[in-house]
């Protein structure tokens, strides 16, 4: 596995991204190819030893909650240490927070042998997005304390959006934040109140891996009336630590008043918490009473704004974790298939009789020898080192957003928000379906326990629900991302695509691809005008998702057709068989995948309202 996907990274981030070019820039200026292998070689090694193993472990020894605390296999404590011990937790922070300031693209490409590895051992992606999200809006001494204790591996963060009652609907919330006493303002860890309510779905939200977790909670303030403001204006962002803390980050001793009501078993992911927590019903009343005891995050009603930073980082790596699983049943349905001798290939014409021409004398072949599983791997191929390729790309956006020229780096800033919901959802959905062709490839004994597909697919079916649904990322990618700015984003999407076109056309192997993705972009551009020629969201957000599949198959055919323009740019440096293997997927991609958009578009085009007109009682 991580040979496969050693290999697969170092073109895409040396050959393809030029991630060496970077250390050209002052942030980068102590880094070299040498200090990002060695990251890579750590990260691997770290995979390969603490969490492979392992896997199966975590998915059969669920955590279990005694009424006190939250049980976990010890394995899960060893990989979660040896992860924090590594760095990577802060590997892109600043050298004053303890950080590498490593790239954020090698970072990704670190992180991703993990997600092979085992997907749920740890849950480090939401410690390091609530820390990032406490640096840019919190206090400094909000950071001190808070941030730099989750970079450095002694804290877990959390985030809790989602209420019982209120799923993704954030504007329905009705957890509480009222002022803590006549000096709440003073408080030198920030505005302090008392938070009462309920989180649903909080991944982490309970365990022992770490002396403390920081909890970063929506809740409203209620007006001077003591109503909540409906709607998301009165949305504010606490940080709600599960044990007190002092001014120089040291444990008080005071538990505070967020207790665990229980945890939710799910499909799959078992080996990270996921948990319904109480805020401030008094099990554990703190300083005189109950209510959990928050920190203001930035101003009161900008919760949602200083939470989204969190949530577009944790986006983009639930797409990365959608890409690894889709991977990891790749790499094994791909040895499967070279190793399980099965069938005998058909050979010569098919005689009068029928007869498939199969000679039954002949010794049975290897599965890969068939043509359908070659579809099979093809197809999970292009879909899983295309995402991958892709979030790389986005992580790449990040870097160029941070350290680039200023019209460079706020291209890469508007690119990247167009880009998001993609960069979540394609690898969500057809990385999933990846999964499932390679349950497929291993026929019945892919549907049994005895070999880890089953366990991949059940990992991924999650990503297509959290951090945004499916439905709310097609509905954030056509209703604002390709409107927004009179369609800037959508503008410098097809320029940066048109200028792949460009230089695939010099290349004559490539000339088809390159019409036919021209096309595609134009049809999608056109597309995006039908759904909203009469101005009705309604009519034009009817579909969303199909719009988000054409969308994305387009994107993906972008980044296979740059692909082959760098596999043809620097064939002399790579293996022939590796050539051989991401011009093929290419070419499944555009014989296979991207002639699909045409359905999907034309319901879209077409302002279809078969599903939301029918009548509920239709059903």
């Amino acid at each position: 596995m991580t040979t496969s996907l050693r290999s697969t990274l170092d073109f895409l981030l040396y050959d393809w991204l030029q991630a060496e070019s970077l250390n050209a820039r002052e942030r980068f200026a102590d880094h070299s190819r040498e200090t990002f292998d060695a990251v890579l070689d750590t990260c691997e090694r770290i995979a390969r030893e603490k969490y492979a193993p392992f896997n199966r472990t975590v998915d059969t020894q669920e955590p279990q909650f005694d009424g006190e605390r939250v049980i976990l296999p010890q394995c899960t404590h060893d990989a979660r240490q040896a992860f924090a011990d590594s760095g990577m937790l802060s590997a892109a922070q600043d050298y004053a927070l303890g950080g590498m300031q490593l790239p954020y693209v090698v970072e990704s490409a670190a992180n991703s042998f993990f997600g092979c590895a085992s997907i749920s051992i740890g849950s480090n992606l939401l410690t390091t997005g609530n820390a990032n999200a406490i640096l840019v809006h919190g206090t400094p001494l909000q950071q001190q304390v808070f941030a730099a204790n989750e970079f450095n591996g002694r804290w877990a963060g959390t985030m809790c959006l989602s209420e019982p009652q209120a799923g993704s609907s954030l504007s329905d919330i009705t957890t509480r934040a009222e002022a803590d006493g006549t000096d709440f303002e003073v408080d030198p860890l920030g505005p302090r109140y008392r938070l009462r309510g309920n989180k649903m779905w909080i991944s982490s939200g309970d365990h022992e891996l770490t002396e403390n977790i920081v909890h970063l909670v929506l809740a409203k303030i209620p007006g001077p009336d003591g109503k909540l403001v409906p709607g998301v204006k009165g949305i504010s962002l606490f940080i709600v630590p599960k044990k007190l803390v002092d001014t120089e980050g040291h444990l008080t001793g005071e538990r505070n008043d967020v207790a665990l009501a229980g945890l939710n078993h799910k499909l799959g992911w078992r080996g990270t918490t996921n948990t319904l927590l109480n805020f401030g019903e008094g099990r554990y009343p703190v300083r005189g009473g109950a209510g959990a005891i928050g920190y203001l995050v930035g101003r009161p009603g900008e919760g949602l704004r200083c939470m989204f930073h969190m949530m577009n980082e944790a986006r983009i790596a639930i797409g990365m974790a959608a890409t690894t699983l889709g991977l990891a049943g790749y790499y094994a349905s791909l040895d499967y298939a070279r190793t399980r001798l099965q069938g005998r290939p058909v050979q010569g014409s098919t005689s009068a009789a029928g007869s498939a021409g199969k000679d039954a004398s002949q010794p049975p072949v290897p599965l890969i020898r068939h043509a359908d599983i070659k579809r099979m791997l093809l197809a999970q191929k292009s879909y899983c080192e295309g995402a991958l390729a892709l979030n790389l790309y986005c992580a790449r956006l990040v870097d160029e957003g941070r350290t680039g020229e200023p019209q460079a780096a706020q291209d890469a800033r508007l690119l990247l928000e167009v880009l998001t919901p993609i960069a979540k959802s394609w690898p969500s959905e057809f990385c999933l379906e990846a999964n499932s062709l390679a349950i497929q490839i291993h026929g019945g004994y892919g549907y049994t326990r005895d070999f880890p597909v089953e366990q991949y697919w059940r990992d991924n079916r999650l990503n297509m629900i959290h951090e945004g649904t499916h439905g709310i990322q097609a509905a954030d990618l056509l209703g604002r991302k390709v409107v927004m700015q009179g369609g800037a984003g959508l503008q410098l999407l097809g320029r940066t695509i048109g200028a792949t076109i460009a230089q695939a056309r010099k290349h004559p192997e490539l000339a088809a691809w390159a019409d036919q993705l021209a096309q595609a972009l134009q049809d999608v551009g056109e597309a995006t005008q039908a759904a909203w020629a009469t101005g009705n969201p309604t009519e034009a957000l009817a579909n969303a998702v199909p719009y988000m599949q054409a969308f994305g198959h387009t994107v993906l055919a972008w980044v296979w057709l740059d692909v082959a323009c760098s596999v043809l740019a620097r064939d002399a440096t790579l293996s022939i068989a590796a050539s051989a293997g991401r011009m093929g997927a290419a070419r499944y991609f555009y014989h296979y995948e991207l002639p699909r958009i045409g359905a999907w578009l034309q319901v879209v085009r077409q302002r279809d309202l078969t599903c939301a007109a029918l009548d509920e009682d239709a059903f």
